[in-house]
């Protein structure tokens, strides 16, 4: 089974928000599935709401703009593709 290295990410955000939310009595549970759906967007969130704004709106905005950049490629990509 192949597994990309967006999902391993993932897994790690997954695991460290679980952990990190059974310390600060947060919904470890919440935390960890949504984390592992959406991924760096969450941990930026979490670090906000848990009083770490700094890296967490770093975190946030430096997601936004590579999921920007992703769909940016992903429509040029498309668009080159219909012409060869």
């Amino acid at each position: 089974m192949e597994l990309s290295f967006g999902f391993i990410i993932n897994i790690a955000i997954a695991i460290y928000l679980f952990m990190d939310a059974r310390k600060r009595d947060k919904s470890a549970f919440f935390w960890a599935i949504i984390g592992l759906i959406i991924g760096p967007i969450v941990l930026g969130i979490y670090f906000i709401q848990t009083g770490r704004k700094g890296i967490g709106w770093t975190i946030v905005t430096l997601s936004i703009i590579w999921y920007i950049i992703a769909i940016v490629f992903g429509i040029l990509a498309a668009i080159l593709a219909l012409f060869i």
